[in-house]
């Protein structure tokens, strides 16, 4: 916060001490939507919730249809519920600069699979440049993502007494019904606070577009967090970049009590 106040560049860096003081210029700099630094931040953060929107809904849905399938003892179930843990055990890292050859535009696997052998595109595909890299940075968090929503469903469905499910099959509703009316409803609070969790963990994420991009992330997939990272350790104004930091967290503070106030009168509205 303090450094987020001063006008901290390279000439500062083994001092920081001795920086200047800036007043709130660092904070006019990155709310002046006109100039070039606000204008990039705001479409940064435009980005950003476009991107967690997408990447939260796909998760929790892909997670909860997996483990809802997952809830009925078949044979092989406890492979099937291991082999869906394995992207979130494996290092980031190491799954996102796999996901990165898969994605190259002369050899990759996902070229060779879209193009080569289903002939769904005219020509290979740039998927690490241009607006191709948005669906490319989604396709990584919500595979990375989804064994968490899978994970934290799976345990909440174990609450839900079995004895409904069969009450219910005896009045004649469907498993559809059944969903509808037992297992979502029983999840509420469950799916609240998941949602909340892999908003906060979508919306801050570094490693994936750091690793999948590098320093400089293209347009379409330009998030806020490498956005700061750039604005204070690539073009070396520390200042500003903190401000920045501050006011993503001031956003994400509002968003979480705006949040957790809905949820908590929603819950309120559901016991009476």
């Amino acid at each position: 916060i303090v450094m987020s106040f001063k006008e901290l560049t390279q000439f500062y860096i083994r001092d920081w001490g001795t920086a200047p003081w800036s007043g709130i210029d660092n904070y006019k700099l990155s709310v002046d939507f006109n100039g070039p630094v606000g204008e990039s931040l705001l479409h940064s953060f435009f980005v950003t919730v476009g991107f967690t929107l997408l990447s939260v809904g796909l998760c929790w849905a892909i997670g909860t249809t997996a483990a809802i399938y997952l809830q009925d003892t078949f044979r092989g179930r406890g492979l099937l519920r291991a082999v869906f843990l394995i992207p979130y055990a494996l290092p980031v890292y190491a799954a996102v600069i796999t996901w990165a050859f898969m994605f190259q535009h002369d050899n990759g696997l996902v070229n060779h699979v879209l193009h080569d052998q289903l002939h769904l595109t005219d020509q290979p595909s740039f998927w690490l440049i241009g607006d191709n890299s948005f669906y490319a940075l989604l396709t990584v968090s919500v595979w990375k993502g989804w064994p968490f929503a899978f994970l934290i469903v799976m345990a909440g469905l174990q609450n839900i007494p079995r004895e409904l499910y069969e009450a219910a099959a005896l009045d004649g509703a469907g498993m559809w019904q059944q969903i509808r009316r037992i297992t979502l409803p029983s999840l509420r609070p469950v799916n609240q606070v998941l949602v909340l969790v892999l908003f906060l963990w979508t919306f801050n994420d570094f490693n994936t577009p750091y690793v999948l991009f590098g320093k400089s992330a293209p347009e379409a997939a330009d998030l806020i967090s490498v956005h700061i990272y750039q604005s204070s350790f690539v073009t070396w104004n520390f200042g500003t970049g903190s401000a920045m930091s501050v006011l993503l967290l001031l956003f994400l503070l509002v968003v979480t009590g705006v949040y957790l106030l809905l949820t908590s009168r929603g819950r309120k509205t559901a016991d009476v």
